[in-house]
């Protein structure tokens, strides 16, 4: 099987316990504890954790608003959100049961399936992925064609890179991801990878005006997804469906409801996110549709479809990251969606 780097080293991860499953340079936050919940005493909860993929950030918003708006304790489970970071391994920990679930993209978790690795999609945490390139507004490059001959910070093995040199016909010299911005402010012709809800702000802060690419508008466009292990999911559906169907309400009002008490419990476990940061981040999210999607297009908040699901593994036997097609049902299971007009989002 021909395997990109990426791939390599989700295996590598697994046998390890070493791999990063970061995409962005967000801003760090001290050391935290996780979130927890209070188990009831009338009506024993099931202990889980949610491993993020970064520290706490409004990307993470529907998770918080679900906690402290107790809909995963009105589900019957007592959460603790996982704070994530540059060393983050969520697919070993969920693939050992070291944690219940775990957020990531779609391409990496079919990787991971597709090298044996128990693990099952269960919605759509994103309906397409924040990651971006960003370039100074006054740059050279303002399209991805303009990238030809350039140099890139990105992760190394990202697969989007190789999408986007073999659908544009460019390429491009790749530079590991500092998780800084140190490079991008002292050069007008830097581009880096970033989250586009994040990275743009503190440029501006600093007086550099920005322009970014959603790697998702350049074709490749993979959800950002919540997974969980296949055991856990066999032995207990009724817990997925309610962290699924909670999640899902948690993000409506996020976005569209009073969502006071999730911004300041995000604040406290990650004091780097100010309210003008967060005020950005949220804005950046409706404004790409991240979350949401594009109701014109059938997409919606949480929904996975089938289409999109073979759409993804095509495109990895494509860039050759796959040496052919998988069936969608090893990686990925509808039935834990609510109903698109179900109560939960009500």
């Amino acid at each position: 099987m021909s395997i990109k780097p990426t791939s390599i080293l989700l295996m590598g991860a697994f046998l390890t316990g070493a791999f990063s499953m970061s995409g962005c340079s967000r801003s760090p936050a001290p050391d935290k504890p996780p979130s927890e919940g209070k188990a009831s005493e009338e009506h024993p909860l099931l202990k889980v954790s949610f491993q993020l993929d970064w520290y706490p950030s409004p990307e993470h918003g529907g998770h918080f608003q679900a906690l402290v708006k107790n809909y995963y304790r009105d589900g019957g489970l007592d959460v603790a959100i996982v704070p994530g970071g540059p060393g983050a391994v969520p697919i070993p920990l969920v693939a050992t049961g070291r944690t219940a679930f775990a957020m990531g993209r779609f391409d990496d978790i079919i990787l991971a399936v597709k090298q044996g690795l128990p693990l099952l999609v269960v919605c759509a945490q994103m309906q397409h992925d924040p990651q971006a390139i960003m370039m100074h507004e006054d740059g050279a490059v303002k399209s991805f064609r303009d990238l030809d001959g350039r140099s890139v910070m990105s992760n190394p093995g990202a697969n989007w890179t190789t999408f986007v040199e073999k659908r544009y016909g460019v390429h491009f010299n790749l530079i590991p991801m500092d998780y800084g911005l140190g490079r991008f402010m002292s050069d007008r012709n830097f581009v880096q990878q970033c989250f586009i809800s994040n990275e743009p702000y503190f440029a501006e802060l600093q007086g550099v005006k920005t322009r970014v690419l959603l790697i998702a508008s350049g074709g490749y466009d993979p959800y950002r997804v919540i997974f969980t292990s296949r055991a856990f999911a066999e032995s207990h559906p009724e817990a997925v469906r309610a962290f699924v169907a909670a999640t899902i309400r948690g993000w409506k009002e996020f976005l569209h409801g009073d969502a006071s008490q999730a911004r300041a419990r995000i604040q406290s476990e990650n004091p780097s996110q100010t309210p003008a940061l967060i005020d950005y981040s949220m804005a950046a999210m409706k404004k790409y549709k991240l979350v949401e999607g594009d109701p014109a297009k059938g997409e919606r908040m949480g929904l996975i479809t089938a289409q999109r699901a073979k759409e993804m593994v095509q495109t990895l036997v494509d860039l050759k990251a796959l040496d052919a097609p998988m069936p969608i049902e090893s990686f990925v299971n509808f039935d834990y969606l609510p109903p698109a007009d179900g109560s939960a989002g009500k």
